[in-house]
Protein backbone atom coordinates (compact mmCIF):
# COMPACT_ATOMS: atom_id res chain seq x y z
CA UNK A 1 0.00 0.00 0.00
CA UNK A 2 3.10 2.49 1.16
CA UNK A 3 6.57 2.11 0.33
CA UNK A 4 9.30 5.02 0.83
CA UNK A 5 13.11 5.64 0.30
CA UNK A 6 15.23 8.24 1.15
CA UNK A 7 18.68 8.76 -0.21
CA UNK A 8 19.65 9.94 3.44
CA UNK A 9 19.73 5.95 4.04
CA UNK A 10 22.57 5.45 1.22
CA UNK A 11 25.99 5.97 1.30
CA UNK A 12 27.09 9.42 -0.25
CA UNK A 13 28.68 8.09 -3.22
CA UNK A 14 25.65 5.37 -3.86
CA UNK A 15 22.98 8.11 -3.52
CA UNK A 16 22.66 8.93 -7.39
CA UNK A 17 22.65 5.16 -8.41
CA UNK A 18 20.48 4.39 -5.70
CA UNK A 19 17.59 7.43 -6.77
CA UNK A 20 17.74 6.26 -10.34
CA UNK A 21 16.78 2.94 -9.40
CA UNK A 22 13.96 4.20 -6.72
CA UNK A 23 12.19 6.07 -10.08
CA UNK A 24 12.78 4.12 -12.60
CA UNK A 25 11.08 1.22 -9.87
CA UNK A 26 8.18 3.64 -9.09
CA UNK A 27 7.44 5.19 -12.99
CA UNK A 28 9.27 3.31 -15.40
CA UNK A 29 13.10 2.92 -16.75
CA UNK A 30 14.47 6.55 -17.14
CA UNK A 31 17.87 7.89 -17.55
CA UNK A 32 18.71 10.48 -14.64
CA UNK A 33 20.94 13.37 -15.24
CA UNK A 34 22.13 14.92 -11.88
CA UNK A 35 24.66 18.00 -11.52
CA UNK A 36 28.33 17.51 -10.95
CA UNK A 37 29.52 16.45 -7.79
CA UNK A 38 28.61 13.68 -5.29
CA UNK A 39 25.85 15.64 -3.46
CA UNK A 40 22.61 14.67 -3.68
CA UNK A 41 19.02 14.33 -1.74
CA UNK A 42 15.73 12.88 -2.50
CA UNK A 43 12.85 11.02 -0.51
CA UNK A 44 9.84 9.38 -2.41
CA UNK A 45 6.90 7.90 -1.40
CA UNK A 46 4.07 5.69 -3.28
CA UNK A 47 0.82 4.94 -2.27
CA UNK A 48 -0.93 1.96 -4.23
CA UNK A 49 -4.59 2.69 -5.18
CA UNK A 50 -5.20 -0.36 -7.10
CA UNK A 51 -3.73 0.11 -10.94
CA UNK A 52 -3.47 3.38 -9.94
CA UNK A 53 -0.34 5.02 -8.08
CA UNK A 54 0.06 8.66 -5.95
CA UNK A 55 3.42 9.30 -5.43
CA UNK A 56 5.10 12.28 -3.65
CA UNK A 57 9.01 12.62 -5.00
CA UNK A 58 11.48 15.65 -3.30
CA UNK A 59 14.87 15.81 -4.38
CA UNK A 60 16.99 18.30 -5.80
CA UNK A 61 17.26 19.85 -9.32
CA UNK A 62 18.03 17.16 -11.92
CA UNK A 63 16.89 15.78 -15.59
CA UNK A 64 15.17 12.79 -16.07
CA UNK A 65 14.67 11.34 -19.70
CA UNK A 66 12.69 8.83 -21.45
CA UNK A 67 14.93 7.49 -24.16
CA UNK A 68 13.29 4.88 -27.63
CA UNK A 69 15.30 2.05 -26.30
CA UNK A 70 13.20 2.32 -22.82
CA UNK A 71 10.44 1.56 -25.15
CA UNK A 72 11.46 -1.54 -26.19
CA UNK A 73 10.21 -3.59 -23.36
CA UNK A 74 7.53 -1.36 -22.32
CA UNK A 75 4.29 -3.50 -22.95
CA UNK A 76 1.49 -1.00 -20.91
CA UNK A 77 1.12 2.78 -21.85
CA UNK A 78 0.65 4.99 -18.77
CA UNK A 79 0.36 8.16 -18.05
CA UNK A 80 2.01 10.52 -15.29
CA UNK A 81 0.11 13.54 -14.08
CA UNK A 82 2.55 15.25 -12.07
CA UNK A 83 1.96 18.62 -9.85
CA UNK A 84 5.22 20.67 -8.85
CA UNK A 85 5.03 22.25 -5.63
CA UNK A 86 8.31 24.26 -5.32
CA UNK A 87 9.79 25.39 -8.50
CA UNK A 88 8.92 25.58 -11.97
CA UNK A 89 9.67 22.24 -14.16
CA UNK A 90 10.12 22.04 -17.88
CA UNK A 91 8.96 19.07 -20.13
CA UNK A 92 9.63 18.16 -23.90
CA UNK A 93 8.22 15.84 -25.71
CA UNK A 94 7.15 15.20 -28.92
CA UNK A 95 8.38 18.31 -30.33
CA UNK A 96 6.91 20.19 -27.89
CA UNK A 97 7.67 22.45 -24.79
CA UNK A 98 6.06 23.47 -21.81
CA UNK A 99 7.04 25.20 -18.64
CA UNK A 100 4.52 24.39 -15.64
CA UNK A 101 4.75 26.09 -12.50
CA UNK A 102 3.29 25.48 -9.10
CA UNK A 103 -0.27 25.77 -8.82
CA UNK A 104 -0.58 24.01 -12.51
CA UNK A 105 -0.32 20.07 -13.29
CA UNK A 106 1.21 18.47 -16.63
CA UNK A 107 0.19 14.94 -18.08
CA UNK A 108 3.04 12.72 -19.56
CA UNK A 109 3.04 9.81 -21.67
CA UNK A 110 5.10 6.64 -21.34
CA UNK A 111 5.19 5.63 -24.97
CA UNK A 112 6.94 8.21 -26.30
CA UNK A 113 10.92 9.85 -25.37
CA UNK A 114 10.47 12.93 -23.40
CA UNK A 115 12.94 15.10 -21.08
CA UNK A 116 11.61 16.56 -17.59
CA UNK A 117 13.52 18.51 -15.76
CA UNK A 118 13.99 21.46 -12.88
CA UNK A 119 17.14 23.33 -11.95
CA UNK A 120 15.71 24.15 -8.10
CA UNK A 121 14.84 21.54 -5.48
CA UNK A 122 11.39 20.23 -5.74
CA UNK A 123 8.44 18.48 -4.47
CA UNK A 124 6.05 16.58 -6.74
CA UNK A 125 2.79 14.91 -6.80
CA UNK A 126 2.58 12.39 -8.96
CA UNK A 127 -0.17 10.31 -10.33
CA UNK A 128 0.34 7.32 -12.15
CA UNK A 129 -2.83 6.03 -14.35
CA UNK A 130 -2.83 2.97 -17.09
CA UNK A 131 -3.93 4.28 -20.28
CA UNK A 132 -6.95 2.28 -20.63
CA UNK A 133 -8.32 3.51 -17.15
CA UNK A 134 -7.51 7.48 -18.58
CA UNK A 135 -8.95 6.42 -22.10
CA UNK A 136 -12.53 5.06 -20.56
CA UNK A 137 -13.27 8.83 -19.69
CA UNK A 138 -10.81 10.85 -22.07
CA UNK A 139 -10.99 10.16 -25.68
CA UNK A 140 -7.67 10.48 -27.31
CA UNK A 141 -5.76 11.08 -23.90
CA UNK A 142 -2.73 11.73 -26.15
CA UNK A 143 -4.40 15.40 -26.56
CA UNK A 144 -3.42 16.13 -23.27
CA UNK A 145 0.29 15.40 -23.16
CA UNK A 146 2.84 18.57 -23.12
CA UNK A 147 -0.29 21.02 -21.68
CA UNK A 148 -0.54 22.39 -18.84
CA UNK A 149 -3.64 22.98 -16.74
CA UNK A 150 -4.85 25.04 -14.37
CA UNK A 151 -4.89 23.68 -10.70
CA UNK A 152 -5.84 27.25 -8.56
CA UNK A 153 -9.71 27.22 -8.97
CA UNK A 154 -12.35 25.23 -9.95
CA UNK A 155 -12.54 21.34 -10.77
CA UNK A 156 -8.89 21.66 -11.65
CA UNK A 157 -7.94 23.14 -7.78
CA UNK A 158 -10.19 20.00 -6.34
CA UNK A 159 -8.89 17.74 -8.27
CA UNK A 160 -5.42 18.64 -6.93
CA UNK A 161 -6.57 19.22 -3.14
CA UNK A 162 -8.15 15.65 -3.49
CA UNK A 163 -4.87 14.08 -4.60
CA UNK A 164 -2.58 15.39 -1.79
CA UNK A 165 -5.67 14.17 0.75
CA UNK A 166 -6.26 11.00 -0.64
CA UNK A 167 -2.50 9.87 -0.38
CA UNK A 168 -2.08 9.76 3.80
CA UNK A 169 -5.68 7.78 3.76
CA UNK A 170 -4.79 5.21 1.86
CA UNK A 171 -3.62 3.01 4.29
CA UNK A 172 -7.09 3.21 6.34
CA UNK A 173 -8.72 1.71 3.08
CA UNK A 174 -9.38 -1.53 2.18
CA UNK A 175 -8.52 -3.25 -1.79
CA UNK A 176 -12.35 -1.76 -3.15
CA UNK A 177 -11.93 1.41 -0.82
CA UNK A 178 -8.41 2.49 -2.68
CA UNK A 179 -9.88 0.95 -6.34
CA UNK A 180 -12.52 3.42 -5.55
CA UNK A 181 -10.36 6.48 -4.89
CA UNK A 182 -8.33 6.06 -7.38
CA UNK A 183 -11.13 5.91 -9.66
CA UNK A 184 -12.56 9.16 -8.09
CA UNK A 185 -9.17 10.75 -8.60
CA UNK A 186 -9.38 9.58 -12.86
CA UNK A 187 -13.00 11.24 -12.77
CA UNK A 188 -11.87 14.61 -11.37
CA UNK A 189 -9.33 14.38 -14.01
CA UNK A 190 -11.53 13.68 -16.43
CA UNK A 191 -13.66 16.60 -15.43
CA UNK A 192 -10.80 19.12 -14.94
CA UNK A 193 -9.35 18.84 -18.74
CA UNK A 194 -12.26 17.54 -20.88
CA UNK A 195 -13.62 21.57 -21.38
CA UNK A 196 -9.92 22.66 -22.23
CA UNK A 197 -10.04 23.64 -26.20
CA UNK A 198 -6.51 23.03 -25.90
CA UNK A 199 -7.41 19.25 -25.88
CA UNK A 200 -9.08 19.52 -29.26
CA UNK A 201 -5.98 19.16 -31.33
CA UNK A 202 -5.40 21.76 -34.05
CA UNK A 203 -7.27 20.43 -36.50
CA UNK A 204 -10.84 20.85 -34.78
CA UNK A 205 -12.09 24.11 -34.61
CA UNK A 206 -13.81 25.46 -31.30
CA UNK A 207 -17.37 24.31 -32.49
CA UNK A 208 -16.38 21.06 -33.68
CA UNK A 209 -14.99 20.49 -30.31
CA UNK A 210 -17.67 21.49 -28.50
CA UNK A 211 -19.92 18.67 -30.68
CA UNK A 212 -17.18 16.11 -29.92
CA UNK A 213 -17.20 16.69 -26.24
CA UNK A 214 -21.24 16.42 -26.47
CA UNK A 215 -21.19 13.38 -28.72
CA UNK A 216 -18.29 11.31 -26.43
CA UNK A 217 -19.92 12.30 -23.33
CA UNK A 218 -23.18 10.53 -24.63
CA UNK A 219 -21.41 7.68 -25.82
CA UNK A 220 -20.25 7.09 -22.37
CA UNK A 221 -23.74 7.47 -20.68
CA UNK A 222 -25.19 4.58 -23.33
CA UNK A 223 -22.44 1.96 -23.42
CA UNK A 224 -24.98 -0.39 -22.33
CA UNK A 225 -27.07 -0.06 -25.22
CA UNK A 226 -26.21 -2.90 -27.24
CA UNK A 227 -27.76 -1.16 -30.05
CA UNK A 228 -25.32 2.29 -29.85
CA UNK A 229 -23.92 3.17 -33.06
CA UNK A 230 -23.47 6.14 -35.37
CA UNK A 231 -27.50 6.47 -36.46
CA UNK A 232 -28.80 6.64 -33.31
CA UNK A 233 -25.61 8.57 -31.43
CA UNK A 234 -26.10 11.18 -34.82
CA UNK A 235 -29.64 11.70 -34.05
CA UNK A 236 -29.39 11.90 -30.03
CA UNK A 237 -26.80 14.69 -30.36
CA UNK A 238 -28.67 16.70 -33.68
CA UNK A 239 -25.96 16.02 -36.10
CA UNK A 240 -25.73 14.36 -39.45
CA UNK A 241 -24.39 10.96 -39.62
CA UNK A 242 -21.38 12.19 -41.73
CA UNK A 243 -20.49 15.46 -39.91
CA UNK A 244 -20.19 12.39 -36.77
CA UNK A 245 -17.82 10.40 -38.63
CA UNK A 246 -15.90 13.86 -39.69
CA UNK A 247 -15.63 14.46 -36.01
CA UNK A 248 -13.99 11.17 -35.39
CA UNK A 249 -11.87 11.74 -38.35
CA UNK A 250 -10.22 14.77 -37.02
CA UNK A 251 -8.70 12.50 -33.82
CA UNK A 252 -7.66 9.60 -35.91
CA UNK A 253 -10.34 7.11 -34.94
CA UNK A 254 -14.09 6.04 -36.04
CA UNK A 255 -16.97 6.51 -34.20
CA UNK A 256 -17.49 2.40 -34.08
CA UNK A 257 -13.72 2.24 -32.77
CA UNK A 258 -14.08 4.71 -30.47
CA UNK A 259 -17.40 2.94 -29.12
CA UNK A 260 -15.54 -0.34 -29.12
CA UNK A 261 -12.76 0.85 -27.17
CA UNK A 262 -14.11 2.45 -24.63
CA UNK A 263 -16.75 -0.46 -23.79
CA UNK A 264 -13.38 -2.54 -23.66
CA UNK A 265 -11.51 -0.15 -21.10
CA UNK A 266 -15.50 -0.07 -19.17
CA UNK A 267 -15.02 -4.24 -19.41
CA UNK A 268 -10.96 -3.78 -18.34
CA UNK A 269 -11.75 -2.06 -15.25
CA UNK A 270 -14.57 -3.85 -14.14
CA UNK A 271 -12.25 -7.17 -14.31
CA UNK A 272 -9.56 -5.30 -12.22
CA UNK A 273 -11.60 -4.19 -9.74
CA UNK A 274 -11.77 -6.67 -6.58
CA UNK A 275 -15.26 -5.87 -5.40
CA UNK A 276 -16.93 -6.37 -8.91
CA UNK A 277 -18.37 -9.62 -8.58
CA UNK A 278 -20.03 -10.09 -12.19
CA UNK A 279 -19.46 -13.26 -14.23
CA UNK A 280 -17.36 -12.47 -17.42
CA UNK A 281 -20.68 -12.72 -19.70
CA UNK A 282 -22.44 -10.55 -16.78
CA UNK A 283 -19.51 -8.16 -17.96
CA UNK A 284 -19.77 -8.40 -21.27
CA UNK A 285 -23.40 -7.37 -21.28
CA UNK A 286 -23.37 -4.68 -18.89
CA UNK A 287 -21.07 -2.91 -21.39
CA UNK A 288 -23.20 -3.30 -24.68
CA UNK A 289 -21.52 -6.69 -25.85
CA UNK A 290 -24.28 -8.88 -27.26
CA UNK A 291 -21.86 -11.30 -27.66
CA UNK A 292 -19.19 -13.01 -25.36
CA UNK A 293 -16.76 -14.90 -27.61
CA UNK A 294 -16.72 -11.47 -29.87
CA UNK A 295 -16.27 -9.71 -26.70
CA UNK A 296 -12.95 -12.12 -25.63
CA UNK A 297 -11.57 -11.71 -29.25
CA UNK A 298 -11.70 -8.01 -28.96
CA UNK A 299 -10.44 -7.70 -25.79
CA UNK A 300 -7.61 -10.42 -26.44
CA UNK A 301 -6.44 -7.71 -29.50
CA UNK A 302 -7.06 -4.42 -27.28
CA UNK A 303 -5.09 -5.94 -24.13
CA UNK A 304 -3.05 -8.80 -24.97
CA UNK A 305 -4.33 -11.58 -22.87
CA UNK A 306 -8.11 -13.18 -22.35
CA UNK A 307 -10.36 -11.31 -19.67
CA UNK A 308 -10.70 -14.68 -17.66
CA UNK A 309 -6.45 -14.40 -17.40
CA UNK A 310 -6.56 -10.47 -16.76
CA UNK A 311 -9.22 -11.22 -14.06
CA UNK A 312 -6.83 -13.84 -12.49
CA UNK A 313 -4.11 -11.56 -12.51
CA UNK A 314 -5.76 -8.74 -10.89
CA UNK A 315 -6.73 -10.96 -8.23
CA UNK A 316 -3.15 -12.78 -7.46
Amino acid sequence: MRTAFSTAHAEPAERKSAWSEAVSRTYFPLELGFRPGPAFSGALEVWNLGDLAISRNVSDGLVYRRHTHHLLHAHYESFLITVPERAEVSFRQDGKDVRCRPGAFLIERSHLPYEFAYTEPNALWVLKVPSPVLRARIGAPERLATLSFDATQGVGALFVDMLRLTAPRVQELDEAGRAMAGRHLVDLLALAVEADPRTLGSQASSVQGAHLHRVERYIRANLARADLGPQGIAEACGLSVRYLHQLFETQGTSVCGFVRRQRLAMCDEALRDPACRRSLSEIAYRWGFGDQAQFSRQYRAEFGCTPREARAAARG
